[in-house]
């Protein structure tokens, strides 16, 4: 397949190509829709702060079926939670990683809870075993996580709001991947953007803080997210093989497009060009993306991941950035396998 051919089509028509029919692995049904057709792209904008006091909860799962995905998709929590995305994208809008970027008190500790989390790794080396997949010294670090998760938030969340890290604490550890079937995937990356999220919700982040939530803490998520994955070769949880974005996540594309919008020179079809990648992995998400892909699987792009060749060919990032947008909500967020994992408390509430 020729770089950027346009040939592919994602399971559901691609956002960016005009309705085009599904190709190969197509879904049985596409995104949600109403009478008007597919609802249009998220549009950022500002979060309610949760009124204190208030009495936090459990989280449970609540969505079991076509209509639950439904009733979240267009529930006040559901909007809201897509517009936290589209915001975080619009905030790094013409940055890179490598920009001066203020952090916050609250940031600074997450970054500091994940270099934590970093420091494990280190600490538990693989176990020696014959398959590559599925190392189970991954359960010792789960572990770890699972005796320190009280004091963690005890670090991010002040005094008055500590009550909090009971709701909190189940986002959080659903975020790193599953120790029962040593996987990780996009519904786990979606539960560490609901627990910032929850934390934007509650105003411990506020919208001055969106640049650094990407650059710097979603960026920490990454790498220590890419370690484990390297280290204890977690499974791809519910991966749609070639047909897939990618086997493991989804917004550092969003994110990253977002932050090439505009961009003079550098153009989607970049990622075809080895220099181009290894020189600006390390200010553009998206390529650092790419790069990881590349690394971790063998052969042409246009073979192990034709999406990704496919979107190359789109010719602005300003249509990708918009067109991923609404692939998020249709690929993970309208997604039964995914969705019956997520968590609903008293901050995302169920059907409000």
């Amino acid at each position: 397949m020729q770089p950027g051919s346009g040939s592919f089509q994602p399971p559901t028509a691609a956002p960016w190509a005009g309705g085009a029919a599904p190709g190969p692995g197509a879904a049985v049904h596409g995104p949600i829709s109403g009478p008007l057709g597919p609802p249009p792209a998220p549009l950022a904008g500002p979060l309610p702060v949760v009124a204190l006091p208030h009495d936090f909860v459990l989280p449970q799962k609540r969505i079991t079926s076509r209509e639950g995905l439904e009733t979240f998709a267009r529930s006040h929590s559901g909007q809201l939670f897509l517009a936290f995305i589209a915001s975080l994208s619009r905030a790094v809008e013409d940055r890179k990683l490598s920009d001066e970027c203020p952090l916050s008190p609250t940031c600074a500790a997450i970054v500091g809870v994940l270099e934590r989390l970093a420091a494990w790794v280190e600490d538990i080396p693989p176990a020696q075993q014959q398959a590559r997949y599925g190392n189970p010294a991954y359960r010792f670090w789960q572990e770890q996580l699972q005796a320190h998760v009280g004091e963690l938030h005890a670090a991010v969340l002040p005094a008055h709001l500590a009550g909090a890290a009971g709701e909190l604490g189940p986002y959080l550890l659903d975020s790193f991947g599953n120790s029962s079937r040593i996987d990780y995937g996009t519904g786990h990356e979606a539960n560490f953007a609901a627990w910032l999220f929850c934390l934007a919700r509650l105003g411990v982040l506020t919208e001055a803080d969106y640049p650094a939530i990407v650059l710097r803490v979603f960026n920490s998520y990454l790498s220590l997210m890419r370690t484990l994955q390297l280290r204890y070769w977690l499974e791809p949880a519910g991966s749609h093989g070639v047909w897939g974005l990618d086997d493991y996540q989804f917004l550092p594309f969003v994110f990253g497009a977002a932050q090439l919008t505009g961009h003079k020179y550098l153009r989607p079809k970049s990622i075809h060009t080895p220099d181009v990648l290894a020189q600006f992995q390390h200010d553009y998400l998206y390529f650092q993306a790419v790069q990881f892909v590349k690394t971790v699987k063998k052969g042409p792009l246009g073979e192990h991941s034709p999406m990704l060749n496919d979107i190359s060919g789109v010719p602005t990032w300003a249509k990708i950035a918009s067109g991923l947008l609404k692939m998020y909500r249709a690929e993970v967020l309208e997604k039964l396998p995914i969705m019956q994992h997520f968590l609903f408390g008293s901050i995302i509430r169920w059907a409000d």
